[in-house]
């Protein structure tokens, strides 16, 4: 199953570049996508990051986890994005994993995507969660739905992934392999 990384002008760069490395590491298919028109896409702090293809590209079928970074205005721009959001829920509808770090579950929340789930989101996104019981804590997964605070939990959330599709040993050897204590 590939993992697509999704990203906006103005994504927070720690919240895509460390799981994508610790997605790697753990030997998961991982593609970024640009859902501009071109590949180069620059993070909310100026780096800029070569996309592996265009959202023109994606094949859904080929789409097995969704990872949205936050950021602004990345998260601004991928709501914005009509095909993207119907992606996301077909994705969601067929019981496929979507990942959101940081203001970026607020575009699940304003999909309806969080109704009745536990969830979490950057402090002062609260009110875009529509109908999600926002939780204290700094990862949340509730069903395929995974859900993270802030930047500052990037690689434990990236490891939650990992666990999550490849099962707990891989983790805890990704986690030893950087001397990520867990």
């Amino acid at each position: 199953m590939k993992t697509y990384i999704f990203l906006a002008s103005g994504f927070e760069e720690i919240e895509a570049i460390a799981p994508l490395d610790i997605l790697r590491r753990a030997g998961l298919e991982v593609v970024t996508v640009s859902i501009s028109e071109q590949k180069m896409v620059v993070g909310s702090h100026g780096l800029p990051v070569i996309a592996d293809i265009l959202f023109s590209e994606v094949k859904p079928a080929d789409v097995g986890m969704i990872f949205l970074p936050g950021g602004l205005p990345g998260t601004t721009n991928i709501d914005a994005h009509k095909e993207l959001k119907e992606l996301i829920n077909s994705k969601v509808q067929m019981n496929f994993p979507v990942a959101a770090i940081c203001a970026a579950p607020s575009v699940l929340g304003k999909m309806g995507l969080l109704k009745g789930i536990e969830a979490i989101c950057y402090p002062g996104f609260e009110k875009f969660m529509i109908d999600a019981k926002v939780s204290e804590k700094t990862i949340v997964q509730t069903g395929n739905i995974l859900t993270a605070k802030s930047a500052g939990v990037a690689i434990p959330f990236a490891l939650s992934l990992v666990e999550l599709l490849k099962g707990k040993d891989v983790a805890d050897d990704v986690a030893h392999s950087i001397y990520y204590q867990r």
